[in-house]
């Protein structure tokens, strides 16, 4: 990647992946660019929890009906946390983390997608917040906010379209 401009238009959601198994050191180059990603305050009061137990994956991707099953095909997921009563930006905080994790995995050649969890569900009302905490011990204070599933793309995918952008949504100095 020679360009921030090329990482932008190159990086797509990948919902289909390879089963190879993604190296330590990419996990590690992914969780720094969560790590180092601006917070309200500097408050840096995220949590993530790496999860790449293949079970507990395919647990994640039953946690709300519809939007999650790929998770079952990934070789990695990462649940993005936030504390609500401790931060009133916890889902800006995070959904910025969260994208530093996806353009650093596009860096590396590999594939994300975002599963938005925060206020999502199954049909018998069971929050997606609830499940996951339950599958991975969460304590009561923390919110989910996503979980985004990493792995070796299995499929190609055309670069962001120029000529799609929707230039009329900019408005400059009023709407």
């Amino acid at each position: 990647m020679n360009s921030f401009k090329e990482l932008v238009q190159k990086r797509r959601s990948y919902r289909n992946f390879t089963n190879e198994e993604i190296d330590s050191e990419d996990v590690k180059l992914i969780l720094r660019a969560a790590l180092m990603s601006p917070t309200s305050k500097g408050r840096r009061s995220w949590h993530f929890i790496v999860v790449d137990d293949k079970m507990a994956i395919e647990k994640l991707s039953d946690a709300k009906d519809m939007g999650a099953k790929f998770l079952a095909k990934s070789s990695l997921a990462i649940v993005v946390l936030g504390e609500p009563l401790q931060n009133d930006c916890w889902i800006e905080d995070g959904a910025i983390a969260a994208l530093a994790m996806q353009l650093q995995a596009e860096e590396l050649g590999l594939g994300s997608c975002w599963a938005q969890m925060r206020g999502r569900g199954l049909s018998d009302g069971t929050s997606a917040d609830t499940v996951i905490r339950g599958i991975l011990d969460i304590p009561e204070n923390y919110n989910v906010l996503c979980v985004v599933g990493f792995g070796h793309k299995n499929e190609g995918r055309a670069l962001q379209d120029e000529e799609a952008l929707k230039w009329e949504n900019v408005h400059i100095n009023k709407f």
